[in-house]
């Protein structure tokens, strides 16, 4: 499965790699199923998953394209659907990003003002207000500069440490990482994170806020007790901040954990969102697990285009995707 924070993202060269996906895209927005495809995907839902703005002119023709095409509605659209048990319009399509890089409100923001756009952010809680990096970007960054860990064979590249430190049970992976920090030659650098000022200034601009856990381990590699516990301390948290309690949740790297539904069911949660590219109905039928499809700025328009219709997760689980 493409890694969470890695899927289809940009670079400032082409590799022969690139080359060969955007053929492959480029033979699939082309091919006599995506009008079949489309014509299906009407009657879908179709949530869409980024997470950092990295190229705001490709963000921004996305979004033209978006309100071209299909029908943008909001998270409390979804959640009104849910609790009155009414489908969605046809073609319509929630906007989501994950993490809460600063980049949404300086990159994405103006866009999805722009075009009328509303949107989801689902936030770390502990990352607000200060400027720790992610632990995936720290991790790939401590690799690089020599960092050594028990679990990550030498010469390990950093995206692939990154994927292996994620199938580690939670504390091990912290431990790791307070290895690598031992060993690197060079820190991390520091990376600005949004404040809770920050957060309602998106929230007044129409981008919902949501609960992304405390730090963003993977659930289901923590004991039950830190399962919820991620998710009960995020959510007083952003209570504390927004003078509100968040309503939906969003699984880190997708991973669905069952101690921390019940805790979001506790809490009285409507939604929650997996990672698993694949279109859900127009009424999900499970509202703590609602598909998204995965995509970034970087989403050539042909990948953009096969995406929203289905073909691309279709392929994407023909050839052995998750």
């Amino acid at each position: 499965m493409p890694d969470e924070h890695a899927v289809g993202g940009g670079t400032d060269r082409t590799t022969p790699a690139d080359i060969r996906r955007n053929r492959i895209d480029t033979v699939l927005r082309h091919s006599p199923l995506q009008p079949a495809f489309r014509a299906l995907a009407a009657g879908r839902l179709a949530v869409l998953a980024y997470h950092g703005i990295d190229d705001p002119r490709s963000f921004a023709a996305q979004m033209a394209r978006l309100v071209r095409s299909a029908r943008p509605v909001s998270l409390a659209r979804v959640e009104e659907a849910l609790r009155e048990g009414r489908p969605l319009p046809p073609r319509s399509v929630l906007v989501t990003f994950d993490d809460g890089d600063r980049s949404l409100l300086t990159h994405g923001l103006p866009v999805l003002a722009r075009y009328g756009i509303p949107a989801a952010a689902y936030v770390i809680a502990g990352h607000i207000g200060g400027d720790r990096p992610f632990w995936w970007s720290e991790a790939a960054h401590l690799v690089a500069h020599g960092g050594t860990a028990e679990s990550l064979p030498p010469g390990t590249a950093p995206e692939a440490a990154v994927r292996l430190l994620k199938q580690l049970p939670d504390r091990e992976r912290r431990d790791r990482l307070d290895a690598l920090r031992g060993t690197a030659a060079a820190p991390a650098p520091r990376q600005p994170q949004l404040t809770p000022a920050d957060l309602r200034t998106l929230r007044g601009a129409g981008v919902a806020i949501g609960n992304h856990t405390l730090d963003h381990p993977c659930l289901d590699r923590c004991s039950p007790d830190d399962s919820a516990a991620q998710v009960d301390r995020a959510h007083t948290l952003l209570t504390d901040w927004l003078g509100e309690p968040p309503t939906s949740f969003a699984y880190p790297n997708g991973n669905l954990d069952p101690h921390a539904e019940r805790a979001l069911t506790g809490l009285g949660y409507r939604s929650g969102f997996l990672f698993d590219h694949r279109h859900d109905r127009r009424l999900p039928r499970r509202p703590l697990r609602i598909s998204r499809l995965r995509v970034n700025a970087c989403t050539t328009p042909h990948r953009f285009d096969t995406i929203l219709s289905g073909l691309h997760p279709a392929v994407h689980r023909l050839r052995g995707g998750r």
